[in-house]
């Protein structure tokens, strides 16, 4: 009998679901799209769409494969972490789902992470849950369970409370292999109950979570064909299913995500003997402490000033084709100076908290000694579209964090060699582009439901076996693009303050 296993991922534009071999090969796809909608100004999804987009995506997956799917080996879920779903002893949801979105937690964050001495971000579950414990909400006091999205799905399938250890940890901060036991005294005094009672069991990546419910399988698959009895692998986050997509679980690897916005997973050796409100701690599918870099801005700003030029060729009466405007405006970048034309560029549409500004003030600024050309203008802009990342780095370096390697996904890497050289000059490392990452989170979690069933090496040499034959790309920045982007940065941060005071007025 074929061996198949499924993930799916709840992510925050589309549900999907991906059915996998043996080997992690993709056999079938299943989509589903919504979007979240601001209920009494927090954003949220309804719980019954994330059920009807699971029954979809998995019957258009099943009408894909082709063949009678009765039977599936494993099967995992994930979904976008952190989040607030808190339901009463029956099981009632008491509040709508609050996503990673709301920044409604300012208050409780900020008391948080001086109680524990460690940051804890806005969007963490254990955010949202002070908040309203802090705003006096009456649903507060009912509280039984708490859990994430995937938490959520999961439970509906195996009636297990578990959660995976990278989504645990954008629930409450871990410590080893479960939740800290100190900031956990300390919070139940604040708030005068046993929190970690309402939490689910955390649980490693190769672990049996549960198996499927006949109401579950009922539940997936409403025309009776699958059948109970599939194993489940923890329940686990995007960013974790993310390190999984990109072989990078193992100490001292990390991964990118550039697009609109920008994420670096780094997996640390051992955890950090400061926190900084600018580095996030997670931890890896395994359990492992990794520190998480995240910028709110990547390649907006690129696509701006490119639409910009693809304005002027039409008006000079050519007809562009912007995939191709958008390559050769990459590959002219390498022909800039060792200055980069004194040129510095802030990419920031939006707030960049990394660098302390608050609202969006894109800026270009150069010394009158400069050279301003095309070729010095791209590159400031491919600059400026990670080097906010920096600003993070320069703590892990500090902290003395290493970085052997780090795999690299997103729009910011179509275009070959040059985003890729230029993000190894941020990170200072090699940067590898995997030619295919499969389907992206959903294939991820539907690989580590492979590994509950093969669970006999480490989750890191696991998957070097299954990463071994996939076609890549590996690229390190020489000396002369170091020698540039080292020229970019030091005018970035010395200008920073103006930055900064730009996006304050």
């Amino acid at each position: 009998m074929e061996k198949l296993f499924l993930g799916i991922e709840l992510g925050s534009t589309r549900i999907k679901a991906v059915l996998t071999d043996k080997n992690s090969a993709v056999l079938a796809i299943g989509a589903y799209d919504w979007e979240n909608t601001l209920v009494d100004g927090l954003w949220s999804y309804p719980l019954d769409e994330a059920v009807k987009g699971l029954q979809t995506s998995y019957k258009r997956l099943a009408e894909n494969y082709g063949k009678p799917l009765t039977h599936i080996d494993a099967i995992g879920i994930s979904g976008m972490m952190h989040g607030y779903l808190a339901f009463d002893k029956d099981g009632k949801l008491l509040a709508p789902f609050r996503t990673w979105r709301n920044t409604n937690t300012g208050e409780a964050a900020g008391k948080l992470t001086k109680l524990f001495n460690f940051n804890v971000p806005l969007r963490w579950s254990v955010s949202q849950y002070y908040q309203s414990y802090l705003d006096k909400l009456a649903h507060v006091k009912d509280v039984a369970f708490l859990t994430t999205l995937a938490g959520y799905i999961h439970y509906l399938l195996t009636g297990e409370k578990v959660i995976g250890a990278n989504d645990a940890s954008g629930m409450f901060p871990l410590s080893g292999r479960d939740y800290d036991g100190e900031m956990l005294k300390k919070f139940n005094k604040l708030i005068g109950r046993d929190f970690k009672a309402l939490l689910p069991k955390v649980m490693l990546a190769g672990e049996n979570a549960g198996t499927l419910t006949k109401e579950g399988a009922l539940l997936l698959d409403p025309s009776g064909e699958l059948q109970e009895g599939v194993i489940f692998c923890p329940p686990e986050g995007d960013m974790g299913t993310g390190m999984v997509c990109a072989n990078a679980v193992m100490p001292k690897t990390g991964q990118i995500s550039s697009g609109t916005s920008a994420n670096l997973t780094v997996v640390l050796e051992k955890p950090l003997k400061n926190y900084y409100s600018e580095i996030d701690i997670i931890a890896s599918p395994a359990g492992d402490p990794s520190a998480l870099i995240h910028t709110n801005n990547c390649t907006s700003e690129i696509n701006q000033w490119i639409n910009m030029f693809a304005e002027v060729a039409e008006l000079c009466g050519a007809h562009v084709n912007m995939g191709e405007l958008f390559e050769k405006l990459f590959k002219k970048s390498a022909q800039s100076d060792d200055n980069v034309g004194g040129l510095t560029g802030y990419n920031f549409l939006a707030g960049e908290p990394l660098a302390g500004t608050v609202n969006g003030a894109p800026l270009v600024a150069r010394t009158p000694d400069g050279k301003l050309n095309l070729a010095n203008f791209m590159q400031m802009q491919i600059y400026s579209a990670v080097s906010a990342l920096s600003l993070g780095l320069d703590i892990l370096a500090k902290e003395q964090v290493k970085v052997d390697r780090v795999t690299a996904h997103g729009g910011f890497y179509k275009t070959p060699v040059i985003g890729q050289v230029a993000t190894s000059a941020v990170v200072k490392a090699p940067v590898t582009v995997l030619e295919n990452a499969g389907e992206g989170g959903a294939w991820g979690i539907a690989l580590l439901a492979r590994y509950t069933t093969e669970n006999i090496l480490p989750l890191g040499q696991f998957l070097e076996g299954v990463f071994k034959d996939v076609k890549k790309t590996t690229l390190t920045a020489d000396e002369k693009e170091n020698k540039k982007y080292e020229n970019f940065i030091k005018r970035y941060n010395k200008n920073l303050n103006a930055e900064k005071l730009i996006s304050e007025n």
